[in-house]
Parts: C-alpha cells; sequence; structure tokens
C-alpha cells in the first residue's frame, strides 16, 4: 500500500465519519428525506459534470450499471435516508457507531452467504466487534436512547452492507465519476418519492444549515464516494476496507467537537473493541488474498 493511497484511505474514513455531524444539524432544520434526495440529486448533476470534463461517458458496463443501481438504491436511498430519519431523535455519535459495524457484517455475510473461509483473527474479530455493540448499546439504553431509531440504524447499516458488496462491479472498467454521479440520482428519485408520502415540507434556514448542507453535498456526497470508488480500483476491497476501522473513533471524536455530545467511558471502550474488531478481520483477509 504506497502513500497515496494511504492518503487516500484517511480522507475518506475522516469525511465519511464527519457525515453524521452534518446530517444531525440538517435534520434539525429541515425534512431528512426531502433534504437527502435535494443534495443527491445536486451531488448527482456535479458528478455527471465533472466526469464528462474528466472525459468519462454513459457507456458503462453491465456489471457497472447493475452496481450502479444497487449502490444507488442501498447506499443513498436506504442506508443513509434511514440513518437521516433516525437522526431526529438519537445522537450522532451513536449512528456514527452502529454503521462503523458494517465491515463486521460484511465478514459475516461473506461466511454465511458466500461460504467465505474465516481464519481464526476474523471470528475473534466478529466477537470482539459483538461484546463492543453491547458494551455500547447496554450504557446507551440505560440512558433512554430511542430504539425505533436504533432499529432504523440497523437496517440501514444491512442496506450499507448489501451496497458495499456490489462494490466490486463498479469499480472496474473505468468512468469512475460518471457511476459517482449516476448512483446520485438513483437515490434521488427513491427518496423523493418516500418524502411526498412521509414528510411536511418545513424549513428553518439558518447558517448552520446551509453551511452543513454545502458540505454534505460536496464532502461526503461527492468527494469521498469518489475516493472510496479510486481506492477499491487501486488497492482493492480488501485493503481499502482496512480503513474503517478509523470510522468508530472519527465519528465520535467529531460529533464530540462540533455537536458537543457527550461520550462516555463505555462509548470509548466499545468503540476501542469494536475498531480493534474490524482492523482484526480485515488484516484476516489480507492474510489470505
Amino acid at each position: 500500500m504506497d502513500i497515496r493511497a494511504i492518503f487516500m484511505g484517511l480522507s475518506f474514513a475522516f469525511i465519511w465519519s464527519s457525515a453524521f455531524s452534518s446530517a444531525r444539524i440538517i435534520v434539525a432544520n429541515a425534512p431528512p428525506l426531502a433534504s437527502l434526495s435535494l443534495r443527491f440529486f445536486i451531488s448527482g448533476i456535479l458528478g455527471v459534470m465533472l466526469a464528462r470534463l474528466m472525459g468519462q461517458t454513459w457507456q458503462l458496463t453491465r456489471d457497472q450499471w447493475r452496481a450502479t443501481f444497487i449502490f444507488g438504491l442501498c447506499q443513498n436511498a436506504l442506508y443513509l435516508g434511514l440513518f437521516f430519519y433516525a437522526m431526529q431523535t438519537i445522537e450522532a455519535s451513536l449512528a456514527s457507531i452502529i454503521a462503523s459495524v458494517m465491515p463486521l457484517m460484511v465478514a459475516f455475510a461473506g461466511w454465511v452467504f458466500y461460504r467465505d473461509r474465516l481464519r481464526p483473527l476474523a471470528v475473534a474479530g466478529l466477537v470482539a466487534g459483538v461484546i463492543g455493540v453491547v458494551i455500547i448499546m447496554g450504557s446507551r439504553i440505560n440512558g433512554g436512547v430511542d430504539m425505533f431509531g436504533i432499529g432504523l440504524c440497523v437496517i440501514g447499516t444491512v442496506a450499507l452492507t448489501v451496497a458495499t458488496l456490489s462494490m466490486r462491479g463498479a469499480s472496474s472498467g473505468g468512468n469512475l465519476m460518471m457511476i459517482v454521479g449516476l448512483q446520485m440520482f438513483v437515490g434521488a428519485a427513491f427518496l423523493a418519492v418516500a418524502s411526498l408520502f412521509l414528510e411536511t415540507i418545513q424549513v428553518n434556514f439558518t447558517w448552520p444549515l446551509v453551511l452543513a448542507f454545502i458540505y454534505t453535498t460536496l464532502a461526503p456526497g461527492l468527494l469521498a464516494t469518489w475516493i472510496w470508488f479510486a481506492l477499491v480500483a487501486r488497492i482493492g476491497a480488501v485493503r481499502a476496507a482496512t480503513f474503517h476501522f478509523l470510522n468508530p473513533f472519527f465519528g465520535v471524536a467529531i460529533a464530540a467537537a462540533l455537536l458537543g455530545e457527550k461520550i462516555g467511558l463505555a462509548d470509548v471502550l466499545g468503540v476501542a473493541i469494536i475498531a480493534g474488531g474490524i482492523l482484526a478481520v480485515q488484516l484476516s483477509k489480507q492474510t489470505t488474498a
């Protein structure tokens, strides 16, 4: 893994983790699904424009079209839609912790559905991840956390797992920025329909809302997605996924710094255990790659 790949991975992890805090600001001032649909629509336009300027075309491979649709539906519409809706009642730090277990879900799904072999280090990582989640959830439930919001986040993380498993077909064949732009439109369409049936449009226009929306649209929405696709194409999905072990740390730290969310000892311990579990699973995959 070269220096450029390391920088890309660190950048992706930080930007991806920061999205929970900016999302928390947005949903406090605007309807979550409508806001997210608008964000994806704008990001899609920018992504396609950039792709054309870069000389990329609409001529995607069959696997790329399929992966673009699955990724747009599962990551944008389901994962982010459910998380945005849930963050009306749960904190950004908790949402980021739940989402961070996605690499563990991917490893487990690979074992169950694809009969992937799990080395002892991977098994230990999965066990550690479960322990870390139990520690955090036990503390938060005792503190009166909204269980419906947690349930939405869990379903969203499952959808993110499916989206991640679809990445292999999208990361080969070039036209990465075009894929990024097109999958944004998929998410925008589904969320627009959901918003029509579920939401009343009321917006409290504030500077924090405007800045959070702009940042979320350009950074997590467009830049981080492109970095992830490019990173997978550069070093492979297994090595790229190693950087996910940083997400629990970044997510909790950014929420505490930006939103003033309180982090307890159980959160710190649980985050450390989950991060260690993610790292163990990914390192075990590298030894078999």
